[in-house]
């Protein structure tokens, strides 16, 4: 049972969250570039551990693990984004997020180098990119930040699988 003082908590930062316009976003290193996701689509971060193949699937698909009962499928990004790819080592990490897709919801793991930090960002300071010829990039940015001079791509993580990959990922699920 909920103590009154932890509801108060609750609700005082429930407050403080709905009065920003600051929207915060996880980012991570992904070849040397410092990419982000809406925090809110993140459900938890793990270390990278095996996971079990899946045939005839993408070759981004890194394959399934089990999280506390639930099948995830996993998608190494820099493979869905034709990158060079990197032996996993001790800073790798999955982060699991909930996808939103035309009918349904999933969740998947995202295979990165890094996590890196936490930022808020407001509306005016993001902006939109131009294509660069990469469709699995331009099509899952959501826009760009600079953040403490830097750049952060935003990735828009509902199209970062198309609908029939969303859809081969959902039936691997069920």
């Amino acid at each position: 049972m909920k103590s009154a003082q932890a509801e108060q908590e609750v609700t005082a930062v429930t407050a403080q969250i709905e009065m920003t316009d600051d929207n915060q976003y996880l980012t991570f290193i992904l070849s040397g570039e410092e990419y982000g996701v809406d925090i809110l689509r993140v459900q938890e971060i793990k270390g990278w551990d095996k996971a079990t193949p899946i045939p005839n699937t993408p070759d981004y698909l890194q394959g399934v693990i089990n999280l506390r009962g639930a099948i995830v499928p996993i998608v190494d990004l820099r493979k869905r984004f034709g990158m060079e790819k990197l032996e996993y080592g001790p800073t790798t990490v999955v982060i699991v997020v909930r996808v939103q897709g035309e009918d349904s919801e999933c969740i998947m793991g995202i295979v990165v180098d890094a996590v890196s930090d936490v930022y808020n960002i407001q509306e005016e300071d993001l902006r939109q990119i131009q294509s660069n010829g990469n469709e699995a990039v331009t099509e899952s940015v959501h826009s760009i930040a600079t953040v403490q001079e830097k750049m952060v791509i935003l990735l828009d993580i509902d199209r970062l699988l198309n609908s029939g990959e969303l859809a081969t990922m959902s039936s691997i699920t069920q």
